[in-house]
């Protein structure tokens, strides 16, 4: 059996670009972790709206799409999915200009 997803929301970095986020995306943001909150990894692997990707540039870090235009870069340790940054552009989230 899977473990539930748990959620951590304390890197500085993540919480200076959540609150940053224009009304519309911090809306589908939050729409996102609570949705997370109910999976399960399993849940998360397969599920095709997440798009949950190894970053090739940074081996065990992963992105996540919160929003349309927004996408996550997280780490996972044990069952927790660590938050560490948003980027409202996609590209920024790979690390591409």
């Amino acid at each position: 059996m899977s473990q539930r997803v748990r959620l951590d929301l304390n890197a500085p970095q993540f919480q200076a670009d959540f609150v940053g986020l224009e009304t519309n995306d911090l809306r589908q943001a939050a729409k996102t972790l609570r949705k997370l909150l109910a999976m399960t990894w399993d849940q998360v692997y397969r599920d095709s709206g997440l798009k949950w990707e190894e970053l090739k540039s940074d081996k065990g870090a992963y992105t996540l799409r919160l929003s349309q235009k927004c996408r996550a870069v997280a780490l996972r340790e044990g069952d927790i999915m660590r938050l560490l940054a948003i980027h409202a552009d996609h590209d920024g989230a790979y690390g591409k200009k």
